[in-house]
């Protein structure tokens, strides 16, 4: 009898997560319903011995119970170039922390595991920077520690957006105008007088409307909804985690062709899923770390976008 799949899973607290929300839950689901056992570890629970990948795990099981979501079974060390699959799910800051955990992760892709999403992708793809090799998908952007430069900027763009490479969530997001008596200091704040690099980019008016699109694309292919995240009136973010308002709709052609741009690199580069944030049919950001979405869309369309993950997975490890 051949034995089952094994999937390990590294993510913040399962215990803390939020049920209607979280897409990492989602993929686990619908791996447990293929017949994946599950294993679950934190980005603590990592390490390295004699150059082998190995972790401290537990046994997991999901439900789909907003009482009661998982059960964990005993703590044990194991080997991850065992596992057919891993998914990496820790959410942002991407900290040296992170980068490290890639390492740990890519020796055991080395050693067996197909990693999703890659590790050497996500420490080669800042999900603000990256945006550079696709600069017909996009609006004016500048990254940049010069002051100078990001005063030229905003006075050539007359409103701009500015944020810190490494943030999430909203968080240190601020909109510019030409005059604002507050503009050195939000860029003294971000830069850290310069010593930081920041991204600004031009403001794009479509967000009050119709908000900031998360485009998200399996293997490459986008999923036929995105989610609209709406920015609350007295607000200029579109997060869900600022407040912002996720209303699904269909991709129009704009979508597409940016799907069509940048999904066949991602995929080639080992990206399974990515999320493309959108504002006004340009790209501003691409998120390869542990884009969410996925329960929203669901909940709107009856869709199931955790078992499109998971075939892919099924395809890559059939390819293997």
């Amino acid at each position: 009898m051949k034995a089952p799949r094994r999937l390990a899973v590294v993510m913040d607290p399962i215990a803390e997560i939020k049920y209607a929300k979280d897409s990492t839950l989602a993929m686990l689901i619908a791996a447990q319903a293929r017949g994946f056992e599950l294993y679950y570890l934190e980005q603590r629970d990592l390490a390295l011995r004699d150059g082998k990948a190995c972790a401290r795990l537990r046994p997991l099981t999901v439900r789909a119970d907003p009482l009661s979501w998982a059960t964990l079974g005993e703590p044990r060390v194991a080997a991850l170039g065992e596992f057919d699959c891993i998914l990496m799910r820790k959410d942002p800051p991407f900290d040296i922390e992170y980068i490290y955990s890639t390492y740990i992760l890519e020796r055991a892709e080395d050693q067996g595991a197909l990693v999703v999403n890659r590790p050497r992708g996500l420490r080669d793809m800042n999900e603000k920077v990256y945006t550079a090799w696709f600069p017909e998908c996009c609006a004016p952007t500048l990254i940049t520690r010069d002051m100078g430069d990001m005063d030229a900027f905003l006075r050539e763009e007359g409103k701009i957006v500015c944020k810190p490479l490494d943030g999430m969530g909203g968080r240190s997001i601020f909109v510019v105008e030409r005059d604002d008596k507050n503009t050195h200091v939000i860029f003294e704040t971000l830069s850290d007088y310069g010593r930081r690099f920041i991204i600004v980019q031009r403001y794009l008016p479509q967000i009050a409307t119709s908000g900031d699109a998360r485009i998200l694309l399996i293997e490459g292919e986008p999923v036929e909804y995105a989610l609209a995240r709406i920015p609350a009136p007295t607000d200029h973010r579109g997060n869900l985690a600022a407040g912002a308002r996720g209303v699904g709709r269909e991709l129009n052609e704009r979508d597409r062709w940016l799907a069509r741009q940048i999904g066949p690199k991602l995929a080639q580069a080992g990206m399974l899923l990515v999320g493309l944030d959108v504002i006004g049919g340009y790209v501003t950001e691409i998120n390869v770390t542990s884009p969410t979405g996925i329960r929203e869309l669901d909940k709107q369309f009856g869709t199931d976008i955790g078992a499109l993950l998971i075939d892919a997975v099924e395809r890559r490890l059939a390819a293997r």
